[in-house]
């Protein structure tokens, strides 16, 4: 699995133009890519990860609150274009990412390991077409794998 997070001021997620299915305020953008080989011990793995990660300012400007310290929420949105492979020619290989019927229940149980750790977690839609809107802040922005 891979995810790319992004520690936002705000984030929205907006499907077919104008029909926003989610939005957070302060907290964490999580782009989650499902490879085929992964499993649930990747995703618990990283969900324990990201719910400890200290990247949220203390009253000195220090990142030392992790996003459940700081009261952040979580909008994770799955992304199987995180996968690509660009090594040969101009055209983006997904021959990586998970099949939809295996990805799609490995992001639900990720995104249910975030809640077991006590994080609010919002979501897009699996297979969607969606726009994505965040305000990072920092810029803030970390590349987690297992």
């Amino acid at each position: 699995m891979r995810v790319v997070l992004q520690r936002v001021k705000n984030a929205s997620v907006t499907v077919e133009g104008d029909d926003t299915i989610s939005e957070i305020g302060g907290g964490l953008l999580l782009l989650v890519g499902v490879a085929q080989d992964d499993g649930e011990s990747q995703a618990d793995w990283l969900a324990g990860k990201i719910a400890r990660l200290r990247i949220f300012g203390d009253d000195e400007g220090k990142m030392n609150f992790s996003a459940n310290d700081a009261g952040g929420e979580i909008l994770a949105v799955s992304q199987f274009t995180l996968l690509a492979d660009t090594r040969k020619g101009n055209r983006p290989s997904f021959i990586r990412a998970a099949l939809p019927d295996e990805a799609e229940p490995l992001f639900d149980y990720f995104c249910g390991k975030l809640r077991d750790e006590g994080l609010s977690v919002h979501t897009g839609r699996f297979g969607a077409m969606m726009d994505v809107a965040l305000v990072n802040d920092g810029p803030v922005t970390i590349v987690l794998e297992r």
